[in-house]
């Protein structure tokens, strides 16, 4: 196969919203840290919302974003404890994927830290092939072609192969 076809994982971004500020907020940031070993950073509102008591500047989550062989072995536990089981749904067009935990517990290697709480969080995929650099180099930008861009059957395949998940598709109700 050629190198450049192959595909895989550019990144994994972890989010918590917390919808305010304050005590709830540096849990998130702990749980974050606990499950990745990264510094965590906040996520800021952009516009004011004064039925929620929003306004611009204020911090109502924290991300944290993982990148190489640590994304992989993050991803993995993650995966783990949905059971390997993904919604078909859970693909965008372009071969991303997202997907929620409702506790942190699940995850496997982790236990309830009183001081936390119970807290889920979402997971942001990103995949890509070598040669996505050129849309965000800084010298001769271009788009990828379409060739080359990555399709949500192709994503799926990669998933299903590298880390034996299993999808299930949604009921209609």
């Amino acid at each position: 196969m050629n190198k450049m076809r192959e595909i895989r994982i550019e990144k994994v971004t972890l989010n918590i919203g917390t919808g305010e500020a304050g005590e709830k907020l540096e849990k998130a940031k702990q749980l974050l840290s606990l499950i990745t070993g990264a510094k965590p950073v906040t996520n800021k509102s952009t516009s004011r919302i004064p039925n929620w008591s929003v306004r611009p500047g204020l911090e109502l989550g924290v991300k944290v974003t993982i990148r190489g062989k640590k994304a992989e072995e993050v991803l993995s536990r993650l995966l783990q404890a949905r059971e390997n089981t993904l919604n078909d749904k859970a693909f965008d067009n372009y071969g991303n994927f997202s997907f929620g935990l409702t506790e942190y517990i699940d995850i496997d290697g982790m236990t309830y830290q009183p001081e936390i709480g119970s807290m889920g969080l979402e997971a942001a995929v990103t995949i890509e092939r070598k040669g996505f650099r050129i849309k965000r180099r800084k010298y001769l930008k271009k788009q990828v072609p379409d060739r080359h861009r990555i399709t949500k059957e192709e994503s799926m395949e990669f998933v299903k192969s590298k880390f034996n998940v299993i999808f299930e598709e949604e009921e209609e109700k």
